[in-house]
């Protein structure tokens, strides 16, 4: 396999990004010059998206000229719109001559596989912003969710498909998703896929892919097995390393770090002070376990802040809720564990609080990227534990960071308040003038559908695809409404449909007793009847 390298070079000034029209500087690449169609930059326009990020600047010509790609950048670049913007420019939509000469239209022609729930909504959400004005069709595939929705988008007719390896291959297997018309494919966060162990599916998704597609593959950092994923399944491709060789650390330059040793037990009053520094946006708390996040986002709404979690223990419609009044500015804190670390790209992001030491170097570059995007600034705080100091150590110096001794802090400590800029008369309760979010409870919790949630139990079972999580079945069942329309009766819709009467009245129930000697019948004796009462 050959490997071309394009490294992106030390401009003076920082290059552009995404970034929002007010903040355009007359220097930036805009997407127009890059050869994006005068439709998708209108659409990105009126988000006010209009110049290109380095990664986005280097990658466009060459994904548009039909070239394989490995993409890296720092996390918070823009690697979406790099390939998303390829894609919804490249596919046929129903509107565009000759889509109806496609030898199946309708079906999938690009493929984006990404790690998490969250980062498939996200990267959904933006190639349907970018994408709209030319009537390009995006599904979302992924757990959590009824099969049924997703399986009648698919049939309705998409062009694109962006999804979690695990529901991918699902729907591969029954039928359902088509892959043999795809022509683009894209692996983004490579790296998190691996560490999720989800490279097995991800090679059984690709040997279900046509030969001559256009593979894109973009990661924050390139371990050796991304490599080799990448060197088997690319045909020649261009490498580019959008990172500034003047810029060598690890982190993005302009999101503040703050590290402080701190201990278990002052960490939520410590918390909540931090909470109110002055000019704080929207907050995401990273916690290690589930059981934290819970107790973290509790206790924070007890101390009379806005807050949500989001962990693995809640449901999809639960996450969603909690995500939806994030970005809907209902909650201004987001607590959750490492299911958000990929995918979170809200704006106002202004803190990252780190609730414990990160397992390794990876998780916390991942972490803190959720603020300092897009050119704004932001600040990560990383609160280490004694029993955590050696793991932290190991990380500082992974990064080159400047922080192998953490300070000492408390709730009450100085420096605590001066570095973040916290009122000095500040206290572990926020008062009440300032509780002005509307909260979680003003979010509506959509109806899902979802699937793997713990019912009553019926012992009729379901069908498979999903029917377990449909919550229109399971009332039908409870209600014992008899026949479910496929005409086949089953144990527990029969046992339902039993009178009540019946069901409390005691039963007898008698056996035969026949007498026997030495494990022989005794010939010529007569059967006993047993009555054993029942209730």
């Amino acid at each position: 396999m050959g490997l071309r390298s394009v490294r992106a070079p030390a401009p003076a000034p920082p290059r552009g990004g995404s970034r929002r029209a007010s903040e355009r500087l007359p220097a930036l690449t805009s997407f127009r010059d890059l050869g994006v169609l005068p439709l998708i930059a209108d659409a990105l326009e009126a988000v006010g998206i209009v110049d290109a990020f380095p990664i986005q600047e280097m990658t466009l010509p060459v994904a548009l000229a039909g070239n394989d790609i490995i993409g890296q950048a720092k996390t918070g670049t823009g690697k979406t719109l790099a390939f998303g913007i390829p894609i919804v420019q490249q596919v046929l939509a129903p509107e565009d001559e000759g889509f109806a000469e496609l030898p199946d239209p309708g079906k999938p022609q690009a493929l984006v596989v990404v790690p998490t729930r969250e980062l498939a909504v996200q990267v959904a959400k933006d190639l349907e912003a970018a994408g709209g004005r030319r009537g390009v069709r995006v599904a979302q595939v992924y757990g959590g969710r009824a099969y049924e929705p997703q399986v009648e988008m698919l049939r309705k007719g998409v062009e694109v498909v962006v999804g979690t390896p695990g529901r991918l291959l699902d729907l591969a297997k029954q039928g359902t998703l088509e892959l043999g018309h795809v022509r683009m494919l894209v692996l983004d966060e490579a790296d998190e896929m691996l560490d999720l162990g989800f490279l097995p599916d991800v090679e059984r998704i690709l040997s279900r892919i046509p030969d001559g597609r256009q593979t894109l593959l973009y990661s924050a950092t390139m371990p050796s097995a991304v490599v080799a994923l990448a060197r088997q399944y690319l045909t020649q491709p261009v490498r580019v390393n959008a990172t500034n060789p003047d810029d060598a650390d690890a982190t993005v330059a302009n999101t503040e770090q703050h590290v402080f040793q701190a201990h278990q037990l002052d960490k939520p009053e410590l918390l909540a002070r931090v909470l109110q520094a002055r000019g704080r946006g929207l907050v995401i708390v990273f916690c290690r376990t589930k059981r934290t996040a819970a107790r973290v986002a509790e206790d924070l709404t007890e101390r009379g802040f806005a807050a949500a979690a989001v962990h693995g223990d809640l449901g999809q419609g639960q996450r969603e809720q909690a995500l939806r009044a994030f970005r809907n500015g209902k909650v201004d804190i987001l607590v959750a564990t490492d299911v958000a670390a990929r995918g979170i790209d809200v704006e106002g992001v202004t803190h990252v609080v780190n609730h414990e030491c990160p397992e390794d170097e990876k998780t916390y570059l991942h972490r803190i990227g959720r603020t300092g995007r897009a050119g704004a600034s932001g600040v990560a705080i990383t609160l280490v534990d004694w029993a955590d100091i050696t793991r932290w150590q190991v990380i500082n110096k992974a990064l080159g960071l400047s922080f192998y001794t953490p300070v000492e802090t408390y709730s009450t400590s100085e420096h605590l308040l001066s570095l973040l800029d916290i009122p000095a008369d500040a206290k572990g309760v926020l008062p009440r003038a300032e509780r002005t979010r509307a909260g979680l409870d003003a979010e509506e919790v959509e109806d899902l559908g979802e699937t793997g949630q713990r019912r009553p139990r019926t012992t009729g079972g379901s069908s498979g695809g999903g029917t377990e999580g449909d919550g229109s079945r399971s009332r039908r069942r409870r209600g014992g409404s008899g026949s479910s329309g496929s005409g086949a009766s089953t144990e527990g819709s029969a046992a339902e449909a039993a009178p009540a009467t019946e069901e409390r009245a005691p039963r007898s129930r008698s056996r035969s007793r026949r007498r026997t000697r030495s494990g022989q019948p005794v010939a010529g004796a007569p059967a006993e009847a047993e009555q054993t009462p029942g209730a």
